[in-house]
């Protein structure tokens, strides 16, 4: 996976998804193609199935300036 996904998902997702007690983890990045796991609190919530997801991939898309897409594994 590429430092500057990493970075992002590190400094800007990562502590919006804690501050709720959630979390993620990658589990692949193939293409423009990031899969994702939920953890923590996250795990089973509504938000997390379409909110949250489409919220990182938007994050990704602007502070990446690509064509990325976030799908849960």
């Amino acid at each position: 996976m590429d430092n500057k996904i990493k970075e992002i998902i590190d400094t800007k997702i990562k502590p919006f998804l804690a501050r709720d007690g959630g979390s993620l983890e990658v589990v692949s990045y193939e293409g423009n193609v990031l899969k994702i796991k939920y953890k923590g609190s996250c795990c089973g919530c509504p938000h997390a199935a379409m909110g949250t997801l489409k919220y990182i991939e938007q994050v990704l898309k602007e502070e990446y300036n690509t064509d990325i897409q976030v799908k849960m594994a």
